[in-house]
This record gives structure tokens, C-alpha cells and sequence, in this order.
């Protein structure tokens, strides 16, 4: 039995490329699945995952955040994209378990999986926390084309300073862009900036309730 049947708790899942885990934060009353991957360098403990987790299952959204299995499995580097892929990959079953729709997210690293594979996937949408359009000072090595590529609604939530790509550089595509003021990557904002730290991620989960709550 799915925890999102029995209430919150962990799922390990035999997958392509180890074992990977799932925390389940459940709605009561769901009517889809929110999965979010981590990024290359951190885990489900970044502050935008755990601010979508303290707010969605309110608004009717089950969230499921997923651990990699190179994280589960404690190394400090990830793996290759294709790697990640078959990880993400065989997790989906368990992700579909629930019986909902389930919305593809990530952030950084994990959001690139979730574009590369929704399509293939049957994912009901794609949210992209701190897409890394491009490495830091490499504009010409673009990574627009897994963005693009998605063919399901898609959702874009950029730092305004992040250096993997300033929502300005986003190229127009069928996705929404949501911009967080004055935030870097891991959309934390400076101690000078005309809003807070809750106050930007606020602007973050109200978009990213917004939106869901507008997907068919």
C-alpha cells in the first residue's frame, strides 16, 4: 500500500540505477501527485522542495520527494544525465501508484530530468525550479532544448540573479516564467534586498499553487 494511502512516510524503490527513496507528504483529498527531484549538489532538504511540501498538501496537491539513488546511497557526486534519467524513470510506478496525475518537478539537475522525460513519461505537467539554462558564464552551452522539448504545460521558476540563467535569458517557448526577486539559484536573496527570505519564497509557492491549481 502507497504511504499516500496510510499517511506520510518513506518508499524505497528499486530502480535502473540503485535504490531510490520517496517521502510521501499527502493531501487529504489529492486530486494529483507533485514529484520534485533534487538537484546535483543537495538534497530534498533545499528550501524551495521543503517550502512546496509545508504548503501544497493544503491546497489538495500530494507532494513526493524524490532522493536519487546515488544520494540515497550517500556519494557526493552525481551521476551522468542518462543515469538520472533511468533512475527518475523507475520510480515513475510508484509515483502513479496514488491512481492521480502526477506533475514532473525538480529543481536544478532534477529539473532537467523531469523535462528530458515527461514526454516519454505521460507526466501531466512539468514544474522547473532554477533551470539551469546554462553553466555560469557559458551562455553558448544552452540547455534550452530540454525546456522546449517538454510537449506537456510547464512551469519555469527563476532566480532574478541566478548565473545558470537570469529569467531575461529565457527563450519564448509554450512555458510560463515566474521570476523570485533577487534570487540566486537556491533562490536566496540578499539580506538587502526589499524582501525577505520567506517573502520570496512565498512568491514561489503561491506561482507554483496558482498554476497547479489551474492545470486541468
Amino acid at each position: 500500500m502507497s504511504p499516500t494511502e496510510t499517511g506520510s512516510g518513506t518508499e524505497s524503490v528499486d530502480t535502473g540505477a540503485g535504490v531510490a527513496r520517496i517521502t510521501w507528504l499527502p493531501a487529504r483529498s489529492a486530486r494529483l501527485v507533485l514529484a520534485v527531484g533534487h538537484g546535483a549538489g543537495g538534497g530534498i532538504e533545499a528550501r524551495d522542495l521543503q517550502a512546496l511540501a509545508a504548503v501544497l498538501p493544503a491546497r489538495g496537491v500530494s507532494v513526493a520527494l524524490v532522493e536519487q539513488p546515488w544520494r540515497v546511497a550517500g556519494k557526493k557526486v552525481a551521476p551522468a544525465p542518462r543515469t538520472l534519467d533511468t533512475g527518475w524513470q523507475g520510480l515513475w510506478p510508484a509515483l502513479r501508484a496514488p491512481g492521480l496525475p502526477v506533475v514532473a518537478g525538480g529543481r536544478s539537475a532534477g529539473a532537467r530530468v523531469a523535462c528530458r522525460t515527461a514526454a516519454g513519461l505521460g507526466a501531466h505537467a512539468v514544474l522547473a525550479l532554477g533551470f539551469p539554462l546554462h553553466p555560469p558564464g557559458r551562455p553558448e552551452r544552452s540547455r534550452a532544448d530540454e525546456l522546449l522539448g517538454t510537449r506537456v504545460p510547464t512551469l519555469v521558476v527563476q532566480g532574478g540573479r541566478d548565473p545558470f540563467g537570469r529569467p531575461a535569458e529565457f527563450p519564448p517557448g509554450e512555458h510560463r516564467l515566474v521570476e523570485v526577486p533577487h534570487g540566486d539559484h537556491g533562490f536566496a536573496v540578499p539580506k538587502k534586498a526589499p524582501l525577505t527570505q520567506d517573502q520570496a519564497l512565498d512568491v514561489l509557492t503561491d506561482a507554483v499553487a496558482d498554476w497547479v491549481g489551474g492545470l486541468p
